[in-house]
């Protein structure tokens, strides 16, 4: 066993392994929709760009060459309502997860100490906590838990919005209580605590008022009073790019955190090849491709909705991102019941244990047209639950 390994729960995924070999199984074979892995082409501009930008001999830049740090500026400007971003305040990260898992550490948070983040959660919150040594805390009211008992010993609050698994989007005014309790509690304490959101799928609206309005950043000036200290921001090309290959990602806010974490970086080598930056400058300046692609999930979503729906599952929220969240309309089945009934008929998702919600499976709309058409087509002779 390694050194850190023993402080980790077991791979969720690991042990889903069964549920598919069983959905291969299915004369027209698996149809996965458990995983948010990207299955359209990456677009030719950003394909073109890192080609063009192949012959790359030397080290590239940990914190980012200028016209990527400049790009993630003007498209946080466009495209997300957060004007005059400071371009010291960007970094690049190798795609978003690392961030996710590494950021508690690279803060120097340990033992005492509490990291909070949703309810039901994507599981590499409560893993970076415990790589740091500290105490993942689950909540849907940080703010809450900032002003209670237990609240001085919060260091790190993750948002997720729009969320994995559910959609869940927080509008300016969540988004404004969390970020003025953290202010708040370290005021009290003389510790600051840091605001870390999530945002990897805030190109993915599917409901009013976000789809017309877009999806809030913790960022927003409605939401920092024109203070982004103690405040980053994550988001990730895989989604929007299809760019889940090239690792594609950047954490933007507080130039303070940033420098703090630059630093650690370098020493540790954590840096975003110098092709892939000039990719992601090229796909942070193309909005047309990023249309196109939710077109395509639009599509695949409805499609899905009404079969699910049809199959006796109530989808439950999910306004925004990439899944669909969905349970048993009656009943008292537990998610591997529903993964199990859905596995037989060639369909594979993910249950809601691995999120912290052991009631609703997660649906992905990662699927290609041809494999949403048949998935559509064998969910109608699911018999209800």
């Amino acid at each position: 066993m390694g050194l850190l390994t023993g402080a980790l729960p077991d791979f969720p995924w690991d042990t889903l392994a069964p549920y598919a070999d069983r959905a291969r199984e299915h004369a027209g074979g698996i149809v996965d929709l458990s995983v948010g892995t990207p299955v359209d082409p990456t677009p030719e501009v950003v394909r073109r760009a890192l080609a063009d930008a192949a012959d790359a001999p030397g080290y590239p830049q940990t914190w980012g060459t200028p016209a990527l740090r400049e790009a993630v500026v003007s498209w946080f400007a466009r495209r997300r309502g957060v004007p005059g971003l400071d371009p010291a305040g960007v970094l690049p990260t190798v795609g978003s997860k690392e961030l996710v898992a590494f950021l508690p550490a690279l803060l120097g948070l340990g033992a005492g100490d509490v990291v909070a983040h949703p309810a039901a959660a994507y599981p590499t919150y409560d893993v970076g906590a415990r790589l740091a040594g500290a105490e993942p805390v689950a909540t849907d009211d940080p703010a809450a838990l900032l002003g209670g008992p237990g609240g001085d010993r919060v260091r790190l609050v993750w948002l997720n919005s729009p969320g994995n698994p559910d959609g869940r989007v927080l509008d300016v005014g969540a988004l404004r209580a969390v970020v003025d309790a953290a202010r708040a509690a370290g005021r009290r304490t003389g510790r600051p605590v840091v605001v870390a959101s999530d945002e990897c799928y805030a190109e993915l609206p599917w409901d009013e008022p976000w789809a017309s309005q877009g999806v809030p950043s913790v960022l927003d000036p409605r939401v920092t009073g024109g203070d982004v200290t103690g405040l980053l921001a994550v988001y990730s090309l895989s989604k929007q790019s299809n760019l889940a290959g090239y690792r594609a990602a950047f954490v933007a806010g507080d130039p303070a955190l940033v420098a703090d974490l630059l630093a650690t970086r370098k020493h540790a080598g954590m840096i975003v090849p110098a092709p892939v930056q000039a990719a992601m400058a090229v796909a942070l300046g193309d909005d047309a491709h990023v249309a196109e692609q939710r077109e395509r999930y639009r599509a695949r979503r409805s499609a899905l909705l009404g079969a699910l729906t049809g199959a006796g599952l109530v989808v439950d929220g999910s306004p925004a991102g990439l899944y669909l969240w969905a349970r048993p309309a009656r009943g008292d089945d537990d998610c591997w019941a529903t993964v199990g009934r859905l596995a037989e008929a060639g369909v594979l998702v993910a249950p809601g244990a691995f999120y912290g919600a052991p009631r609703h499976v997660r649906v992905a709309l990662t699927a290609t047209d041809e494999r949403v058409a048949a998935a559509v087509q064998r969910l109608a002779a699911v018999p209800s639950a």
